[in-house]
């Protein structure tokens, strides 16, 4: 599995965000899905020792909107639509997996799914998103941090 790039700034995967959770990805094309690692400190609780759900919604948005990225490290969408089902507390402080799959592809739209487990696979909670090529104008804000967009072992 080779690993997808990351960004300076982004709350999951910046590499110099002092707050972000620092996720990497992984694409997994013999299985067409894409893998990310995390372990959620402490501090992001929404309960003592259970991930704060807007933390899991956000690993999920960010894991489904980067199988679109498995051919092409710049197919960057953004997401239109993200439905998250939590199933389980999600434990603080634990390694989780985050597995994302495409769906539906086209060059502007993808329908993509993810999940997040834990060590013994049981999946704590599942989301479906439609995540969207952005406007140009939007894109070409993009382009002064581009430079930044990489694979960092």
């Amino acid at each position: 599995m080779n690993k997808q790039p990351s960004s300076r700034t982004c709350f999951l995967c910046g590499r110099e965000n002092p707050i972000g959770l620092k996720m990497s990805w992984y694409n997994d094309p013999d299985n067409s899905q894409i893998v990310g690692e995390v372990t959620v400190p402490e501090y992001f609780n929404g309960f003592p020792g259970v991930v704060h759900g807007g933390i899991v919604a956000a690993i999920l948005d960010e894991t489904a909107g980067r199988v679109v990225l498995v051919d092409n490290p710049d197919n960057l969408m953004v997401t239109m639509k993200l439905e998250v089902t939590y199933r389980l507390p999600t434990p603080t402080d634990t390694p989780l997996k985050a597995i994302g799959r495409v769906i539906r592809e086209t060059s502007k739209r993808a329908i993509s799914e993810a999940e997040l487990q834990k060590p013994d696979g049981t999946i704590t909670a599942t989301a479906k998103a439609v995540v969207i090529k952005p406007p140009q104008e939007v894109q070409e804000t993009w382009l002064p941090e581009k430079k930044h967009w990489k694979v960092v072992e």
